[in-house]
């Protein structure tokens, strides 16, 4: 029997995940388990074991038919990557070396782009040609199709939503992140519940250690009422919904979709980011766009990989724009 699957695979900076996925988005046989980051070549090496793994008993290149992977950073043009979460990928050439390994044709696409591929292929972007995927998690990003094509920019860093400016206060953490990001990501809402307590606020979180407080334990807290962490999380929202805003004045896409860690979250924050979007976006395009939250439990980034594997086994290269 023909092989029926792609190996899609979804390299973050502390997880990596893969499955088997076949024509029709449906995903088979997923296996995730935490990043080597003890040599350069250690994720490499991951990856063609699990591609191992997954093909089982069959060789690789009898099982499947392609590879997608998608990268926590900046994919250049020649198919090397710059990850800098991940030890000496500053020029990886990553696509070169799973094609010799795995004897596949193999695409890599920055996460943020297979993200919005993803959702354009089996989710909530479905049969749009214009739609943006915020990914929040520990960083922001975003993938953007606009006239159903990927905008990528001159150097491939269209995206970088977390450089987005949307306040005055300009910090150490600003400079080195982005404003959005230092403000509305995930270690963004530990650090401000953190400095709420250190200032005396009472709450769920009074008497833990600073140190040990993340945006889980403030998620957690929201969901309990707790006020503090209410007002951390609806401030974060505000701060992504003014990033929003812009995102939706320049591109007027047909949806923004929120994606990545914190989208689990999203209860919290969902609506005082719809509210500061509408507040501050172009109005007709405020009123027309539809702000979501994923559906794909966290596998837009596999659905979009395998999307390209299977575009390049089709014989058409992923449009580069």
């Amino acid at each position: 029997m023909a092989a029926a699957y792609v190996l899609a695979v979804d390299l973050g900076g502390t997880k990596l995940s893969a499955a088997l996925v076949n024509r029709k988005g449906k995903l088979y046989q997923r296996n995730t388990i935490s990043v080597d980051s003890s040599s350069r070549l250690s994720p490499v090496q991951q990856i063609v074991a699990l591609a191992g793994e997954l093909a089982g008993a069959a060789r690789v290149d009898q099982k499947l038919v392609a590879a997608g992977v998608a990268v926590p950073g900046l994919v250049r043009r020649d198919g090397t990557v710059w990850a800098p979460n991940l030890p000496g990928w500053t020029k990886m050439p990553l696509a070169n070396r799973l094609r010799r390994a795995l004897r596949l044709p193999v695409v890599v696409e920055s996460d943020r782009n297979a993200a919005v591929l993803g959702e354009s292929w089996r989710g909530a972007a479905r049969g749009k040609a214009d739609a943006i995927v915020l990914m929040v998690g520990t960083g922001i990003g975003a993938g953007i199709l606009s006239g159903g094509r990927l905008i990528r920019g001159a150097h491939e860093l269209s995206g970088c939503a977390g450089w987005m400016v949307v306040a005055d206060a300009y910090d150490d953490r600003a400079r080195r992140l982005g404003q959005l990001e230092s403000l509305a990501a995930g270690p963004a809402i530990a650090e401000a519940a953190k400095k709420q307590v250190a200032e005396g606020s009472a709450g769920i979180l009074t008497g833990i250690s600073l140190d040990a407080i993340n945006s889980y334990q403030v998620a957690e807290g929201a969901r309990r009422g707790d006020a503090l962490c209410l007002k951390v999380y609806r401030e974060a929202g505000r701060m992504l919904g003014y990033g929003v805003a812009n995102l939706v004045s320049l591109f007027d896409p047909e949806v923004v979709i929120i994606g990545g860690g914190l989208a689990r979250t999203s209860s919290l924050f969902l609506e005082p980011l719809r509210e500061a979007m509408r507040e501050r976006a172009q109005p007709i395009s405020a009123k027309r766009v539809r702000v979501v939250t994923s559906a794909l439990a966290g596998d837009a980034n596999l659905l979009g990989a395998a999307h390209l594997a299977w575009e390049v086994r089709e014989h058409r290269p992923p449009v580069r724009h």
